[in-house]
């Protein structure tokens, strides 16, 4: 039952509903084993930080940093900020020292809590050189303090500042004052272009982005969610946020490349997710089928392909199948399929919401037949991330991005801009008034850069229309269309496609090192690293040739021509990825820009 109380009161309003029961799980690395905190223990910690903030003087609409991996203790500062009208600022984990420099100076923030030891030496330095900063806050006791730091404290004495709870008539104050039109939190874009924009999201947008999900998705108390992506990004924030408000159980997974290893332990019934994970999970799908032996590669084969026809051609239509698919299905779902969900960790599957990119069909098709329910959506962080989602009793659409969430508002402007209204939607960018007025327009409608259009009550993107790119000739080139179509090959990692003011389409390639790898050894070609590797014809020729097979379907003008195999993956340090590790366009063009030039030699 969704718990409509305000955040500030959030935590403490469930702890009278649930009491004992967990709230959420962490990984004691130490014991190698999965803990349980409380509601109750919840409420207690938040009640903490809300008197130990007010010990340390945080005024009403302050903001404060929150720079950490995923981890309880961020959930404990988010709400207990909101208790007393202040507003938190999380920044990724992986921000360098420039983007921590700039978002402090940018927000006025005094008051920094750092998770682990790269993202204490990082906000120490700029401690030093940000006069308004006064003091960091340590989640981890491991982390091992400068010998020059005499004002940073770890988040135990932090806590211990407010056990008392001697400002808990303060604290009840400024809950009760609670503005629905305060600041909850400014989120900073990662920002493929130019500076960050701190994107202001109130508690009025959460309340309208909290009942607009209700009766969308099949979400309730009994579900145990793993938190995968960053809390920084809107995705996970908001998400969680719900199923908060819903009494799920959150299992906060700390570092991303333990994903799999947590799915295994926890068996979440909820995850959400970019497609790019589904992308790795259906490449190691189809690599244990070509490694299995033939009869169990039929079998495996057999199961997705009465999968697809029973969840894909029927269900997701409405339909109901003939009672022979109904009963080969059964079959398959109760072995073969049972057994690659188990594999995963993914045998108690509810739901799987996704969404921050275009997922390729062939990925989304996998993933159904497999009898996963993706919820496939739409969102910005202008948009406290739903804008539409796939409706589980409803019929979806291979492409789509589901059905309006209740209480949003969207028009297709020029272009086939999608345009949105709502309570969701921000009112603009944190002491940015001249981005603000470029993004909303004289009417009140947010501009999103995506094109799309609706077709029986789904809507569908088509591009970024600021990154359609117009060949030499005057084509124009959806790369982010093409990119979702060749990713899909089990030898491709990534892929970048250049074609803006070019005679023909290329493409920049980071291949599955491990199994290009393999296909040289197997051929008798030999390297002597990644670099010989990558740039062997026969290597080269051999991917060529996986990308002319699914490029079949394009327009003559949209196909690649010419690829160049990469050596080395994208790299935030060299600034090519930002932290949610959309690629910098501008950024690869200028580091590989001989690279480029050489496919485009006559």
């Amino acid at each position: 039952m969704l718990n409509t109380t305000p955040y500030s009161t959030l935590i403490h309003s469930q702890a009278k509903v649930y009491g004992d029961r967990a709230a959420m799980l962490y990984r004691d690395d130490n014991e190698g084993r999965w803990k349980e905190i409380s509601w109750n223990t919840f409420s207690d910690r938040v009640r903490m930080v809300s008197n130990a903030l007010l010990e340390l003087g945080v005024g009403i609409q302050e903001n404060i940093g929150v720079f950490s991996q995923n981890m309880p203790e961020c959930m404990y500062t988010d709400f207990g900020a909101y208790g007393i009208r202040a507003v938190t600022i999380p920044f990724y984990a992986t921000s360098s020292e420039m983007q921590v420099k700039y978002m402090v100076s940018d927000a006025n923030i005094r008051y920094i809590f750092v998770g682990e030891q790269y993202q204490y030496d990082i906000a120490y330095r700029v401690l030093h050189i940000s006069p308004q900063m006064s003091k960091l806050i340590i989640f981890d006791s491991k982390v091992k303090k400068d010998a020059q730091d005499k004002v940073s404290i770890y988040y135990d004495e932090f806590l211990a500042l407010g056990a008392s709870y001697s400002h808990q008539q303060e604290v009840d104050i400024r809950t009760r004052e609670l503005d629905q039109d305060d600041l909850a939190n400014i989120l900073y874009t990662s920002g493929t272009t130019g500076l960050s924009k701190g994107v202001m999201l109130t508690h009025r947008m959460y309340a309208g982005a909290m009942r607009g999900h209700q009766g969308a998705i099949p979400l309730s108390d009994r579900d145990v969610v793993l938190n995968f992506l960053p809390f920084t990004h809107v995705f996970e924030r908001g998400w969680a946020y719900l199923c908060l408000t819903e009494g799920c159980t959150l299992a906060v997974n700390r570092n991303p490349v333990d994903v799999l290893r947590s799915m295994q332990e926890v068996h979440p019934s909820c995850m959400c997710a970019v497609p790019r994970f589904w992308e790795k999970v259906y490449s190691g799908v189809q690599e244990k089928i070509m490694s299995s032996s033939p009869i169990q590669r039929k079998l495996l084969q057999d199961a997705l392909r009465v999968g697809k026809a029973y969840n894909v051609e029927y269900k997701m239509k409405g339909l109901t199948p003939p009672l022979s698919l109904k009963m080969q299905y059964k079959f398959y779902e109760k072995t073969v399929i049972a057994l690659l969900l188990k594999n995963l960790g993914l045998e108690r599957h509810n739901f799987f919401p996704t969404a921050g990119a275009a997922i390729p069909p062939v990925v989304e098709e996998f993933i159904h037949a497999a009898g996963i329910m993706m919820v496939v959506g739409y969102g910005l962080t202008e948009s406290t991330a739903t804008v539409s989602c796939d409706r589980w009793n409803q019929k979806i659409s291979l492409g789509s991005v589901g059905r309006l969430l209740n209480g949003v508002q969207v028009k297709i402007g020029e272009n086939n801009e999608v345009l949105l209204k709502g309570d969701t939607i921000t009112k603009g960018y944190y002491r940015k008034a001249e981005v603000t007025a470029l993004s909303i327009d004289s009417d009140g409608w947010f501009h999103t850069g995506d094109a799309g259009y609706f077709k029986d009550g789904e809507l569908f993107l088509t591009d970024r229309i600021k990154e359609l790119f117009k060949t030499s000739n005057g084509k124009y080139i959806a790369p982010q269309m093409l990119e979702s179509k060749l990713v899909v090959d089990r030898y491709i990692d990534q892929i970048v496609i250049i074609a803006d003011q070019r005679k023909f389409v290329s493409a920049l390639i980071i291949p599955e090192y491990k199994l290009l790898e393999e296909f040289a050894r197997q051929h008798n070609i030999d390297f002597a690293n990644r670099t010989e590797l990558c740039q062997h014809p026969d290597v080269v020729k051999f991917v060529k040739y996986r990308i002319d097979t699914l490029q079949q379907e394009f327009a003559h003008y949209e196909q690649v021509k010419c690829i160049t195999l990469l050596p080395e993956p994208f790299s935030m340090e060299r600034g090519e990825l930002t932290n949610t590790l959309k690629v910098k366009r501008s950024v690869l063009n200028e580091n590989y820009a001989t690279q480029i030039e050489k496919m485009y030699e006559e």
